[in-house]
């Protein structure tokens, strides 16, 4: 045979021997893969214990707004939970919250010819109380600052006016809607104070036209005066806009009672499995501990914490031995101040801890749709090459997007930002609304989304080096 085409042959042959070894090793290692998820998944359905724990959150201690005694409630309740699953650590980090109190009074009502006609509202987070006999006044009817500019001093001095802004629902992702009219709740008051207006009331961030008021925090600009801040729910929004285009004089009178106290002691609450491999550096999972005082905080966001401690749970229960340390976190003040999420990421900076991963469940418990992940390029591939694994549990969105508010500190010190996807469509039908309930919580979505969890906490250990 001649020399160089023997030569050519034994190298074919070698490199399809490494071919076919490469390819078996891929292919065992992704028939390993896949029966972990599917034991993953098998337990959060047959064992789950993250409704058992919502359902105490909820019903038993309920709202849990930052200062309250609910929220120190919460966090005595999910620390205990934590030691009770054995995990390796479980403490306390001290932080200062804000103590905004709403009060016992929300009540709002305009007179058109003869007739009376009842709003229901509640105050915005943040917002100061109306005078004891309520704040009368006009209303202007705007959709955006734009609008607000243009009418100028001259007619929006000693108004109230009403930021009548609507979701835009040909989004399909209904957090782009949500974006797209929130900043009237946000900054409206101060944009209208600069104008000489005496109040604001909002539009309720939903789709939904019903008489659910939605809470929501607001920021002054110290640049104007503070003045009151409430938001009116969509049926009643409708109902004044309606009768403005006939009655554009009416009065408006609204009662707000809210508080403001100094800044209360509270905690973030941290469990953890130490890692195996490199127990120094972490990966974080974790939601927010505190809700608004109108409901119960069952998907905002008691689902989130309830489904990072069983992410935990789940592969401690199957014997997974994790590379790096796995904490799940609970938030404290997420809605109006995000204190928790700025000091979680300080104490980790001056600890020198390495945060490889965090990720967030602040959307819902509703059904898993995927990850958004906050980094492009190479770490966006790293999850995608994972897709065929995942998409039987309708895991299908892997894209480049943003994560969550309480983990985004994180992200300047290099931290991976991930954060859970759950189908969107009815979230905001209780965000922040008075029917936030248990009741509310589909158990087995619940369970999948902490399933979800636990997968991608497993793949980023394991693969990531």
């Amino acid at each position: 045979m001649n020399t160089t085409l023997f030569l050519k042959s034994r190298l074919a042959a070698v490199v399809l021997a490494g071919t076919l070894f490469l390819f078996s090793n891929l292919h065992a290692q992704n028939k390993e893969d896949s029966l972990f998820i599917r034991q993953i998944f098998d337990a959060a359905l047959t064992k789950g214990d993250c409704y058992r724990v919502l359902e105490h959150l909820c019903t038993q201690i309920g709202p849990r707004l930052s200062g309250s005694k609910g929220a120190e409630d919460a966090v005595v309740y999910t620390r205990s939970v934590m030691e009770d699953y054995g995990f390796d650590k479980v403490f306390l980090q001290d932080v200062m919250v804000p103590h905004w109190e709403r009060g016992n009074i929300s009540k709002a009502s305009f007179v058109s010819g003869k007739q009376k006609h009842n709003l229901q509202i509640c105050a915005l987070g943040s917002s100061i109380a109306t005078p004891a006999a309520g704040i009368s006044g006009k209303v202007i009817e705007v959709k955006n600052f734009d609008e607000l500019e243009k009418l100028g001093t001259e007619k929006v001095k000693d108004k109230i006016v009403f930021f009548n802004r609507p979701f835009d629902d040909r989004h399909i992702h209904t957090f782009r809607a949500y974006g797209g009219a929130v900043d009237q709740r946000g900054s409206g008051a101060s944009k209208a104070s600069k104008l000489g207006a005496v109040a604001v009331i909002v539009r309720s961030m939903t789709h939904l036209i019903d008489d659910f008021p939605h809470a929501g925090n607001m920021h002054y600009d110290p640049q104007y005066p503070k003045i009151p801040a409430a938001a009116v729910s969509t049926k009643g929004a409708e109902l004044l806009s309606e009768i403005l285009k006939k009655d554009p004089e009416l009065l408006l009178t609204y009662t707000i009672n809210c508080t403001t106290h100094p800044d209360a002691p509270s905690h973030n609450v941290v469990g953890q499995l130490n890692g195996n491999t490199n127990p120094d550096e972490y990966i974080v999972v974790g939601g927010h501990l505190d809700a608004w005082d109108l409901a119960q905080g069952a998907h905002d966001d008691g689902a989130g914490c309830v489904q990072s401690m069983e992410a935990l749970r789940l592969l401690q229960m199957l014997g997974y031995k994790p590379k790096h340390s796995l904490r799940a976190v609970m938030f404290m003040n997420e809605e109006n101040g995000l204190r928790g999420g700025l000091k979680y990421a300080e104490l980790a900076k001056e600890k020198g801890e390495v945060h490889r991963f965090a990720i967030e469940s602040d959307r819902g418990g509703f059904t898993p749709r995927g990850f958004s992940i906050d980094h492009g390029g190479d770490t966006l591939a790293f999850f995608q090459r994972f897709s065929k694994l995942i998409a039987p549990y309708g895991l299908t969105d892997l894209v480049q997007g943003g994560s969550g508010a309480d983990i985004g500190p994180l992200r300047k010190h290099g931290t991976i930002c991930v954060g859970y996807i759950p189908d969107s469509q009815r979230y905001f039908d209780y965000h922040h609304a008075g029917n936030d309930n248990f009741d509310a919580i589909n158990k087995r979505e619940l369970e999948m989304g902490a399933a979800s969890m636990a997968v991608l906490i497993y793949l980023a250990d394991k693969y990531w080096q």
